[in-house]
C-alpha cells in the first residue's frame, strides 16, 4: 500500500521532513504546507482540502497536534526518507514564504488516480547516453536505465537495470512554480503538466500505454512518464532492445538474388522470418486501432526471442524527423511546388523516414501548405501503413539500392507528382527482377503493390505476409494451400503521426502552424466544457450523420441492464451472466456467472467496498467483487422469499447508507444490509409489480406497474407522497425512472414520458408510440428507447415554472431497446437481439 500523502506537495509522510499535522476541521496537511497557507486573519486559515476557515496557533503549526494515526502508517525504506526530502524546496525558498500563496490542484481525484502509476519518479531513472539529434524539433533520444523500483505498477512493469529510451514530449518548466512563487512537488508538476496538454493528447497516450501493456501488440513497452528536473522536459520512457534489423540481417544486403537454389536457402529462410516479424508487427498495431503512419527499419527491433517490435520511442522521432524536413519548405499559405515535393519525398526516403503519399500531402495540408499536385486526395487507413511495409521490405531486398538508384529527379524537372511517382515504381519494379526471378514473381508483383499510389488498391498485410511465407515453403506447395488468418481492422483508428503527442513537438520548431495549433486549443477547450457540451457534440452529430458506434459482443440473450463504476462498465442478460467491458476502449474484461435464472437488474455500489450487484427473476442476488483478480462466482449469494405469486427480482438501487434495496414482484421494496445480507425492512405501498427504483438526494424513488411513483425517506424507510394519482388521464404502467438534481422522470408502457421537477409535476408528453423500456438523463438531455427499436434524444429546457421537452434526434438500433446508460456523451445500449452498443459522436 503506498504510504499516506499531502494532500497539497504529494510528499509522503514520514514524520521528519514531513510531518502530518490536524487542523480543527480533521483533515491533514504537512507542517511545511501549512507554514505556506495565506492568512486571511491573523489566527486562522483555510483548509487546504475543505476550504473551511479554521484556527491557526500563533505559534506556527508545530504547535498543532500530529496525526498519529497516519504516522502509523508510514513505513519509510532506508532511502525513502531521503528521496522525499530531496523532492522538497530548499532552505533557500523559506525567504518567500511571506508572499507565496496556496495553489489548488488542477486536476481531479478521478484524473490522479488514473496517472499517478504512469508517473516514473524522479530517482528511478539514470541518464547515461545522449544518442544526439535536432534538438529544436525534438528529434533526439536519450538512453538510460531504470535504477531504483519502488512498489505498484513500474515494479510490475519493469525491473531494476532495465535498459530505456527517452524521448521528450513537452517542458516543465512552466510548471516549476506558478506566479505567487509556490513550487509544485515532482509528482504535482507532472500532474499539472499533463492536466494541460488537452483531452485529445491524454486519450491518444492512453491507448499508448494500454497498447504495450498487452502482450500480443509488438510494441516495445512503455513504463511511463518522467520528469528530467535538470532540463524541465518531460519525458515518454520506453523499454530498449538492441537488437536490430539491418544489424542482425546485415548479410541479406548482400545478396545478388532469388532464385531458389539451394545456395540461397540460407538468405531465403532469413529474409522470410525477418519479413514475417515485420508483418507481425504492423499487424499487431493495427490490431489494436493504431496506425503508425510513418516507420523506418530502425523503428524496427529484435526481442530476446527473435520476434520484431516496434520502438515507439523510435517512432516519435522519426515522425519528427518528418516535421523538420517537411517543415524546411513549409510556411503558412505557401504553395509547394512540385520541385519541392519531390525534394521533400526524396529527403525523407534518406533519412529512413517512410510514409505514404497521402500520409504526405495530408500533412502538409495541416501545415496550411497549398499543393499543386492533383493526385493527393487519398483518404489514410490501414493501407498506409502497408506502403511503409512495403518500403522496408524492399529495402532488405535491395539495400543501399533503395532508395538511391530509384529517386532520381533533375532539380529543374517540375513534371506532376503522379507522374514521377509512376516512373519510381517502374525502376524499382526492374531492380527488383534482378533480385527476384521468376520463381517468386509473386513477391515481387506483392511488393509493388504495396506502393500503389491509391491506398484502396494495396494488398492487406495477410497477403503479403503470405508471399513471404511461400519463400520458405516453396511455390510449389503453395498453390492456395497456405491459409492466412484475416485480421479483422477496426474501422475507427487512430494515426499516431497526426495525433496530439507527435504534433506537441512541433510547437517548438521554427516553421509557424499559428492557426493550426489555435484551432487544436480551442478544440481541447470544448471538450473540457462538461458533460452538457459532450451530450450537444453527440446531438449535433445526429443531423450530420456522424454517430458512430462500437458493438459490444458477448451476450447470448436479452439485455437488461447497464451499471457504471470502478472504471468498468457492467451489462446483464437474460444468458444469466454479468459482463464486464473496459470504459477505455469498450474491451471484454471478465464474465460473472453464478445465477441459475434470468439476470433483470444490475448496479454499481460504491460504499465501502466496490461492488456490483445483480439480481435475477428466482429471487437470487449476488454481490461481485470487482477488483483484481475478478473471480466467476459471486463474493455473497443470497435469495429472497418467495411463493407461487412470486415473479422475482425486477429492481435494484443502492445508497450511501449502506442499504441495497430490490423491487420485486410481489409488490414490495425490501431493504438489505450489504455487510451481513440480512433484510432490514420491507416498504409497501404499492398494488402491483414494483419495475424500477432510483436513490438520488436522500430519496428513494420507485416505479410499479400500478402506474404510480412512490417516494422513501433513505432515514427510516418510511413513506413521503406518491406520484401519479392525481394526474389526469390512464394510469399506464411505469416501466422505468431516471432522476438527477431537480428533475424525476418515468416513462410508460403507453410511449409517453411524465417530468417532475422537486417532486412537483411539470409535464408529460408522448415520445414513442409504443412501450418505452429504457430511460436516461444526464444534465438536461434524456434519452428514452424501447419497442420502437429507434433511441430518442430529447433536450429539457425551460425555467422554474415550465419545462419543454424538446426532441433533438433519434438512432436506428435495429431491435427492441430494453436497456440505457449514459456516460460521459456515450450511450450504452442493450437490445433484445442480445446486442450491447455504444454510440458516440464521431465529429
Amino acid at each position: 500500500m503506498d504510504p499516506p500523502e499531502c494532500p497539497v506537495c504529494l510528499a509522503a509522510y514520514d514524520g521528519d521532513d514531513a510531518v502530518p499535522r490536524v487542523l480543527a476541521c480533521g483533515h491533514s496537511a504537512c507542517e511545511t504546507c501549512l507554514a505556506r497557507l495565506p492568512r486571511p486573519f491573523p489566527h486562522a486559515v483555510r483548509c487546504p482540502a475543505c476550504t473551511q476557515l479554521v484556527k491557526f496557533p500563533p505559534q506556527g503549526p508545530a504547535s498543532l497536534p500530529k496525526n498519529i494515526d497516519l504516522l502509523r502508517l508510514c513505513n519509510p525504506g532506508p532511502d525513502r526518507a531521503g528521496r522525499d526530502r530531496s523532492r522538497r524546496e530548499s532552505p533557500d525558498d523559506d525567504r518567500r514564504v511571506n508572499r507565496e500563496l496556496f495553489v489548488g490542484k488542477t486536476w481531479s481525484d478521478q484524473f490522479y488516480a488514473a496517472w499517478k502509476e504512469w508517473i516514473v519518479p524522479s530517482d528511478a531513472v539514470s541518464v547515461e547516453e545522449d544518442r544526439g539529434g535536432d534538438r529544436r524539433g525534438s528529434c533526439y533520444k536519450l538512453v538510460g536505465r531504470i535504477g531504483y523500483v519502488d512498489s505498484g505498477l513500474l515494479s510490475m512493469r519493469c525491473r531494476e537495470k532495465q535498459e530505456i529510451s527517452l524521448v521528450p514530449m513537452v517542458s516543465l518548466s512552466n510548471w516549476s512554480e506558478d506566479s505567487s512563487g509556490f513550487r509544485f512537488d515532482y509528482v504535482a508538476r507532472v500532474l499539472t503538466c499533463l492536466s494541460s496538454i488537452g483531452e485529445e493528447a491524454l486519450d491518444e497516450l492512453a491507448l499508448i500505454l494500454r497498447a504495450s501493456l498487452r502482450r500480443q501488440c509488438r510494441l516495445c513497452q512503455v513504463y511511463g512518464l518522467w520528469g528530467n528536473l535538470k532540463d524541465e522536459i518531460l519525458y515518454l520512457v520506453c523499454e530498449r532492445l538492441n537488437g536490430q534489423v539491418l544489424q542482425d540481417f546485415g548479410e541479406l544486403l548482400q545478396f545478388d538474388g532469388v532464385d531458389g537454389n539451394n545456395a540461397s536457402n540460407d538468405w531465403v529462410s532469413s529474409f522470410a522470418i525477418t519479413g514475417t516479424e515485420i508483418c507481425e508487427g504492423v499487424s499487431s498495431l493495427h490490431k489494436e486501432g493504431l496506425i503508425a503512419g510513418c516507420l523506418g527499419l530502425s523503428c524496427m527491433k529484435i526481442d530476446e526471442f527473435g520476434h520484431a517490435c516496434i520502438d515507439l520511442n523510435e517512432v516519435l522521432v522519426t515522425e519528427r524527423k518528418v516535421a523538420r524536413v517537411a517543415g524546411e519548405y513549409v510556411s503558412d499559405g505557401k504553395r509547394i511546388d512540385n520541385k519541392e515535393l519531390h525534394k521533400i519525398f526524396r529527403e525523407l526516403l534518406e533519412n529512413d523516414a517512410l510514409l505514404s503519399p497521402e500520409v504526405l500531402f495530408e500533412l502538409l495540408r495541416r501545415w496550411d501548405a497549398k499543393l499543386d499536385d492533383s493526385g493527393s486526395s487519398y483518404l489514410i487507413g490501414y493501407g498506409s501503413d502497408v506502403w511503409v511495409l512495403g518500403c522496408m521490405l524492399i529495402r532488405l531486398l535491395m539495400g543501399a539500392a533503395f532508395p538511391g538508384e530509384t529517386w532520381n529527379v533533375r532539380e529543374e524537372d517540375d513534371s506532376d507528382f503522379s507522374v514521377l511517382y509512376i516512373n519510381w515504381l517502374e525502376k524499382i519494379g526492374s531492380l527488383l527482377e534482378k533480385k527476384v526471378t521468376s520463381h517468386f514473381v509473386s513477391l515481387r508483383l506483392v511488393l509493388l503493390e504495396c506502393l500503389n499510389l491509391d491506398p484502396q488498391t494495396r494488398p492487406l498485410i495477410t497477403d503479403v505476409r503470405k508471399c513471404i511465407r511461400e519463400l520458405i515453403v516453396g511455390y510449389q506447395f503453395c498453390d492456395g494451400g497456405i491459409e492466412e488468418k484475416v485480421v479483422r481492422e477496426d474501422p475507427e483508428f487512430h494515426c499516431l503521426i497526426l495525433g496530439k503527442i507527435c504534433r506537441m513537438a512541433w510547437k517548438s520548431s521554427d516553421t509557424r502552424r499559428k492557426e493550426l495549433h489555435g484551432s487544436e486549443h480551442a478544440c481541447g477547450a470544448d471538450n473540457r466544457t462538461g458533460k452538457v457540451g459532450v451530450y450537444k457534440e453527440l446531438a449535433d452529430g445526429l443531423s450530420e450523420q456522424s454517430v458512430k458506434c462500437i458493438d459490444m459482443r458477448g451476450h447470448l440473450d436479452c439485455i437488461t441492464g447497464f451499471a457504471v463504476g470502478g472504471g468498468f462498465l457492467f451489462s446483464s442478460s437474460f444468458d444469466k451472466t454479468v459482463q464486464v467491458w473496459s470504459l477505455r476502449d469498450f474491451s471484454h474484461v471478465h464474465s460473472f456467472r453464478g445465477h441459475e435464472h434470468k439476470i433483470m437488474a444490475v448496479i454499481y455500489a460504491d460504499g465501502e467496498q466496490q461492488l456490483c450487484v445483480s439480481a435475477d427473476s428466482g429471487s437470487g442476488i449476488c454481490v461481485w467483487k470487482i477488483h483484481s483478480p475478478m473471480m466467476e462466482e459471486p463474493l455473497k449469494k443470497w435469495y429472497e422469499q418467495k411463493d407461487w405469486r412470486y415473479s422475482g427480482i425486477h429492481a435494484l438501487a443502492y445508497s450511501r447508507n449502506g442499504y441495497l434495496y430490490t423491487g420485486s414482484g410481489d409488490k414490495l421494496i425490501k431493504a438489505w444490509s450489504l455487510q451481513d445480507c440480512t433484510l432490514s425492512c420491507s416498504m409497501d405501498g404499492h398494488k402491483s409489480v414494483v419495475s424500477t427504483l432510483v436513490a438520488f438526494n436522500g430519496v428513494l424513488y420507485s416505479g410499479s406497474w400500478d402506474g404510480t411513483v412512490r417516494l422513501w425517506c433513505l432515514g427510516d424507510h418510511s413513506p413521503l407522497a406518491v406520484l401519479g394519482e392525481d394526474i389526469p388521464g390512464s394510469m399506464s404502467p411505469v416501466l422505468s425512472i431516471t432522476g438527477e438534481r431537480h428533475f424525476l422522470v418515468a416513462v410508460h408502457e403507453n410511449g409517453s414520458i411524465k417530468v417532475w421537477k422537486n417532486d412537483v409535476y411539470i409535464k408529460s408528453a408522448k415520445v414513442h408510440n409504443s412501450a418505452i423500456f429504457a430511460v436516461s438523463l444526464e444534465g438536461k438531455w434524456l434519452i428514452t428507447g424501447g419497442r420502437e427499436k429507434t433511441i430518442n434524444i430529447q433536450e429539457l429546457s425551460g425555467d422554474e415554472l415550465h419545462v419543454d421537452i424538446r426532441p433533438v434526434g433519434s438512432i436506428p438500433c435495429g431491435s427492441v431497446v430494453t436497456a440505457l446508460l449514459s456516460w460521459q456523451g456515450k450511450i450504452f445500449v442493450g437490445c433484445a437481439n442480445r446486442s450491447a452498443k455504444v454510440y458516440y459522436s464521431g465529429k
